[in-house]
Formats: C-alpha cells, sequence, structure tokens
C-alpha cells in the first residue's frame, strides 16, 4: 500500500510556510546642522531601510545631502537664511567659553534652531506621516510636534555627555537650561511639560557603560546601543602612501576655530622625529612646509581610514572617539568645548588614553602622550575591551530592533 504523501515543515523556513514578518513602517529622523549629529542616524536609517521600512530626514537640506546615501528622502526644515545666522552665531560661540558658552549655545542656537525647525518639522509630520519621529537631542521642535501629533517619538543621544550630568555642580546653571526647554514647550502650546532631551519612550545612546560607567540607574527605555557606524565613505585618500609605519590619526573635527590651526603646528613638531606616519585631517595650509611623515587632507573616508591607524590624537568629539574606540585604538584626546571635556574624563577613566591640554599643549607634551599609547599595551588593552562592549551592544541593528517595538 502507498504512504501518504504528507509536507513536513522545513526548520528553514521552506516556502509556502509563512514567517513572521515585522510591518513595514514609517520613520522620520528630525537632525540639527551638524555633521556629528547627522552620522549616526544614517547607520540606523540604512538599517531599518534593509529591513523594508520607509525611512527620511527633516532638516537643513544642504547639510544632509552630502552625508546621506543618494536618493535619501529629505524635508527641508530651515531655509538657507536662517542657516547663514546659525552659521555667524557658531563662529561667535567658539570664541566663549564655560558658562557663556553654554548660555550662548541655548540662546543663540539651540532655541532659535527650534522655533526655525517647527514649520518645517510640522510639514513634514503632516506629508511623511511617520509612525515614529527619531529626534536628535537638541532638536526641540520634533518632540513637540510630534507630542501634538500623538506619534510616538525617540531621541538620539549623539554624545553619552548628558548621561553624566555634567551640570550637576551648577544647579542653577542646570536649572537654567531646563528653563529653556520648558519655555519652547509652552511657546508652542505645550503644558504638561517634558524634558525634551530625553523621550519616555525610547533613547538611543551611542554608547555604553564601558564609558559612561554603571548603566544600572537608567530606566530600561535607555538603550546603551554602542556608535552606529556605517555612512558614505565620501573623501578620496592617497592609499600607497601609507607605508607600514604605525600611523596616527589626528583630527579636531569639523568645528574648532582658528586655536585649531596652532594644535596643528604643535602636532606637526611632536612627531616630526617619531618613526610614525601621521595623518592630518585639516584644511589646507593649515600647517607649513609638514614634515614627510605627515600628510594633511581637508576630508578623509574616516571609517575606513581608522582600520589603517595604531593610534587617534582627536578633540574629543563623541563620534571620533567612538569609531577610534570601535577599532580598539588607542586615544589622546585634547577637548576644547562643550562635552568634549567630559567624553575625555570617560576615556581615561576606561583606561582608553590619556587627556592633553587643547590651548597650552607643547610638542613635547604631546609627544610624550602619543608615544605612551602607541608603546604601551594598557592604553590598547582596554580600547580592546570598549571595542568588545560596542560590539556586544548591537549598534545600529539594535537601534532598529528598539525602533520597531517602539512602531
Amino acid at each position: 500500500m502507498k504512504g501518504r504523501r504528507m509536507q513536513v515543515p522545513s526548520l528553514l523556513g521552506a516556502p509556502g510556510i509563512p514567517r513572521a514578518e515585522t510591518p513595514k513602517r514609517r520613520f522620520l529622523f528630525a537632525v540639527p546642522p551638524l555633521a556629528g549629529h547627522v552620522n549616526p542616524t544614517v547607520a540606523v536609517g540604512a538599517e531599518l531601510a534593509r529591513r523594508g521600512h520607509t525611512v527620511a530626514w527633516t532638516g537643513h537640506r544642504a547639510t544632509l545631502e552630502p552625508l546621506l546615501r543618494a536618493g535619501a528622502r529629505i524635508f527641508s526644515a530651515e531655509d538657507d537664511a536662517f542657516a547663514a545666522r546659525l552659521a555667524a552665531a557658531r563662529e561667535e560661540w567658539l570664541r566663549l567659553r564655560g558658562p557663556a558658552a553654554l548660555r550662548f549655545l541655548w540662546e543663540e542656537f539651540i532655541v532659535p534652531l527650534g522655533h526655525a525647525m517647527m514649520p518645517g518639522v510640522e510639514t513634514a509630520l503632516d506629508r511623511f506621516r511617520p509612525d515614529v519621529v527619531i529626534s536628535d537631542q537638541i532638536v526641540l521642535a520634533a518632540p513637540v510636534a510630534a507630542r501634538h501629533r500623538e506619534i510616538p517619538w525617540a531621541t538620539s543621544a549623539t554624545t553619552s555627555a548628558e548621561f553624566t550630568r555634567p551640570l550637576a555642580g551648577m544647579p542653577l546653571v542646570e536649572g537654567w537650561v531646563r528653563d529653556q526647554i520648558g519655555d519652547f514647550q509652552l511657546d508652542h502650546g505645550i503644558e504638561d511639560l517634558l524634558d525634551l532631551r530625553f523621550s519616555d519612550h525610547l533613547v538611543l545612546i551611542f554608547s555604553t557603560g564601558a564609558l559612561v560607567g554603571d548603566t544600572s540607574v537608567f530606566p530600561d527605555h535607555f538603550a546603551f546601543v554602542g556608535p552606529a557606524l556605517d555612512r558614505p565613505a565620501g573623501a578620496a585618500f592617497p592609499w600607497e602612501w601609507l607605508d607600514g609605519r604605525p600611523a596616527v590619526l589626528v583630527t579636531l573635527g569639523t568645528l574648532n576655530g582658528p586655536a585649531g590651526e596652532r594644535f596643528y603646528r604643535v602636532a606637526a613638531d611632536a612627531v616630526r622625529d617619531l618613526d610614525v606616519q601621521a595623518v592630518f585631517v585639516a584644511p589646507p595650509g593649515t600647517v607649513d612646509d609638514p614634515p614627510p611623515n605627515v600628510l594633511v587632507r581637508p576630508h578623509v573616508p574616516q571609517l575606513r581610514l581608522l582600520q589603517r591607524m595604531s593610534a587617534v590624537v582627536c578633540h574629543g568629539g563623541h563620534n571620533t572617539v567612538c569609531e577610534s574606540l570601535a577599532q580598539g585604538l588607542p586615544l589622546v584626546v585634547a577637548p576644547i568645548r562643550d562635552d568634549q571635556p567630559v567624553i575625555a574624563r570617560q576615556v581615561e577613566a576606561a583606561g582608553a588614553g590619556v587627556q592633553v591640554r587643547f590651548g597650552r599643549v607643547r610638542a613635547e607634551e604631546l609627544r610624550d602622550a602619543l608615544t605612551t599609547v602607541l608603546t604601551g599595551d594598557a592604553h590598547r588593552a582596554a580600547a580592546e575591551a570598549v571595542r568588545d562592549s560596542f560590539a556586544a551592544a548591537g549598534g545600529a541593528a539594535e537601534a532598529a530592533d528598539r525602533l520597531e517595538k517602539l512602531a
């Protein structure tokens, strides 16, 4: 007698047996005109798009287009004239330090940016109809617009500094910042006030406890996902210049002001007699007659270049620090302003680097610091431990998982 034919389900998900899929959703990122705040969202947006979701950004189009992949959907939320005024304000802000710089940042940049972005963000929400809004910590408009429309929103925290309460020793200043956030909500018709820097739905922090410290004190919706490392390569690079010697990347990010020129000159003197190669990310002419072991480039494909480096000298910008540590590279950190001293202290506390004075560092001091991280085992081992914590945290994939659950 013939046996009856039966179809046995495959453990691998054979055709004909539908597998559970996450419904396709729409995600809108709201970002300021600052490259360091945009970059992590590029990686998360790419991961969401890879999963079949629809992704868009709202912000300053001229800033966003070079940073996003070709064809990315952008809703303008800031006109060029206002962007020019903000650029001028940033130049003034670069000349300030301490509480004066913080006050100027909020009064002349963050709050005016929020008011200016509000109409464009509201238009983006109404046209794109996102299921979730992901707002950078300093974009006040997006959480307010999302709350008006009862759309879930998440925070994109592109620096871990806020999670150490850097103003705790200055309670009056800390309270003043909260007042700026509260007044902005009142100006736009919200009386149930929240701290717009921290969503009550989901906060994505692109770092881990290896740098921040004990994360068990934070609520469950604070997700320490580690850095999200994936963005367009951008600039070309003469790879043949690297000859196999230890190589060092020296970068001060995109906002450093005239004081950066002095630092680069000191750095050139510091590496002149070392058996290393150094790539300086700086405008042409920053270093007159650089030594043969120094290459000055206005732009580099940083993520790819870091794979060929042995150490990094930087200003303590969160993206550069995390991108370096993700490769297990020890750091020499010369913080300039804002969150950078906090990040520098985190690097030192983790044992992954040393700190020097940005404005007063001498060539001998910088040479000694660089030699220390290049030749000693302790800083490299600590950097590799941070690298491992980043890998375990999940990065863009973990951020996308969290956003899917929120949607």
